[in-house]
């Protein structure tokens, strides 16, 4: 019995220690990415702009259809936060702006308002319950990881939120764009999905979609 709980704690300090070797994991933005992230940069190649990124600072231009834009510090814009379970984004929203409904498969999300006012809100995956709602400057709110979200700019001015990631990879996928911004058959989105033909159609028109 001590024998085995000796041998147990041996294999967990050694694969801890193990662990530890590395202090970081700067992604190799020439190879590709992986289920488990990018390839380590050799660490001779390693330099402190690797740890550094300014993209926050100014918002990119705004998608017209929904009046918003996401300036994203994932590992493959900053290969610092590569291994780390960590990333961040900004979220602008002009007048009106929105951000649909969306998941991120891969991680949890913590929204900070900044300026203007954002209602925000997440649907549960066990009961399609509905939590949302209107943040004002210095609130923040949390999305639980691969549950369908939104933010709507819900005040008179343009909105500026600040977003962290539990994963330097967290994924995007958007649902309106899922569902119309494919080549999937309009008769099986309408049967998946109970919306009529001509609305489908119309939607895919707007989003970049055929069939």
């Amino acid at each position: 019995m001590y024998f085995q709980a000796f041998f147990i704690f041996s294999l967990i300090f050694i694969s801890s220690s193990e662990a530890a070797v590395l202090d970081f994991c700067v992604g190799d933005l020439n190879l590709p990415d992986g289920p488990g992230g990018y390839a380590c940069k050799k660490p001779s190649k390693v330099t402190a702009d690797d740890f550094v990124f300014s993209g926050l600072a100014t918002p990119v231009k705004l998608n017209p259809i929904i009046k918003a834009g996401v300036t994203p510090a994932f590992a493959s814009q900053f290969p610092g936060v590569n291994g780390l379970g960590i990333s961040m984004a900004r979220l602008d929203l002009a007048i009106g702006g929105v951000i649909p409904m969306h998941t991120h498969p891969g991680g949890s999300e913590v929204l900070y308002v900044v300026q203007g006012n954002i209602c925000a809100g997440f649907v549960s995956s066990s009961d399609n319950k509905v939590f949302f709602k209107t943040l004002k400057p210095g609130d923040i709110m949390v999305f639980p990881q691969g549950l369908l979200h939104f933010q709507i700019n819900s005040g008179k001015t343009p909105a500026l939120a600040i977003i962290s990631l539990s994963s330097p990879t967290p994924g995007l996928q958007i649902t309106d764009f899922a569902l119309f911004a494919n080549d999937l058959p309009t008769e099986i989105v309408a049967a998946t999905t109970f919306l009529d033909a001509a609305t489908i159609k119309k939607l895919k028109g707007v989003l970049g979609g055929t069939n």
